[in-house]
């Protein structure tokens, strides 16, 4: 038999054997799958995830529905501006009610901004050491440590805050009535908080600080993580100190998530509740100093919560509980959309 015969005959031979599936068995056992033809577990899964999705968004649009029904009745019965009227609420004569939001409105932002600036830089200093400058042994503990302070219920935060740390900053404060006043931010007035309590903004925006440091720390975190190896890899073989790399690679890439988590926190902090209601002495009046006392939303709607049997009484309190479910989606959103770019 020539070569060529020899080809021809094995040819012949691997054409006619029989194929093997996956498995070892003959090639026509193998399932086949259509295109397009979506499996059961495909279709379950979908289902249970856009399921998932809907009822959180159900759940927004509830809630907001239900603040608005509840708010239009005392709405239509406030003879006052609802968002220019800063004197006492005047609830007593359901008929023709007194409320507005100014006050509420700029204490809850006034500590709320204070606690985000002291938080952002230390949050910006934790996660840089953590990705850049720990030894590899120390980063785990010391990332659970600070998640840690996020399991801390903010009752917790507010009995260390009025017992302990509001007094600890009482020479502060009266060293800063003494040497600040010229500030309207230190002013101090005739019936502003004792020193020696410490119940004003600036020890709940300290409070706060605490409370949403874990929040920006874990995201800026994560993010610097994933900064490109290369990027860095080059810097350092071009010359730069491990300083130099953080501030040409990694702080550039992770700038946007800094920045949502700042504003994911600024989001928590807007609706605290429990730690500032026992840690801020309640004030009718914002007069822009932060050795003063004064009202959050959330506080004025704790403090109000026995006037609750009334349902005109509580739409009021409901007003302003609406305001503040749409400020804090703002901020959210505005934070998911910093993410994103």
């Amino acid at each position: 038999m020539t070569e060529q015969d020899q080809a021809a005959h094995d040819a012949s031979t691997l054409s006619n054997a029989p194929r093997l599936g996956v498995d070892g068995g003959p090639a026509g056992d193998e399932p086949v799958v259509a295109k397009g033809v979506v499996r059961p577990g495909d279709r379950i899964f979908r289902t249970l995830s856009a399921g998932a999705a809907s009822l959180v968004t159900a759940s927004i649009i509830a809630i907001a529905v239900f603040l608005i029904l509840r708010a239009v009745p005392s709405m239509r019965n406030n003879e006052a501006n609802f968002f220019t009227y800063d004197e006492r609420w005047n609830l007593a004569d359901t008929s023709a009610m007194y409320f507005g939001i100014p006050n509420l409105f700029m204490v809850t932002v006034a500590v709320s901004v204070l606690a985000l600036i002291i938080a952002m830089p230390i949050a910006l200093g934790i996660a840089i050491f953590l990705t850049s400058y720990a030894p590899k042994k120390l980063v785990k503990p010391l990332g659970y440590l600070v998640d840690l302070l996020a399991a801390v219920p903010s009752i917790v935060y507010g009995l260390w805050g009025f017992m302990a740390l509001g007094p600890f900053l009482g020479g502060f404060y009266t060293w800063g009535a003494e040497n600040l006043s010229g500030i309207f931010l230190f002013s101090t007035y005739a019936n502003s908080p004792a020193f020696e309590t410490g119940r004003n903004l600036f020890t709940g925006g300290v409070v706060l600080a605490i409370m949403i440091l874990p929040v920006i720390a874990a995201t800026t975190r994560e993010v610097f993580v994933q900064t490109p190896r290369g990027h860095i890899e080059a810097s350092l073989a071009l010359g730069a100190t491990r300083w130099e790399t953080v501030k040409l690679a990694v702080l550039p890439f992770g700038k946007s998530g800094y920045i949502s988590g700042s504003m994911l926190g600024l989001g928590r902090a807007l609706g605290e509740t429990m730690a500032l209601y026992m840690v801020i002495s309640p004030s009718d009046a914002f007069r822009g100093s932060f050795f003063d006392g004064g009202t959050t939303f959330a506080t004025a709607i704790a403090n109000a919560a026995p006037e609750f049997n009334d349902d005109l009484k509580a739409g009021a309190y409901m007003s302003a509980g609406l305001v503040l479910f749409f400020l804090t989606f703002v901020v959210n959103s505005a934070a998911r959309i910093i993410a994103k770019k």
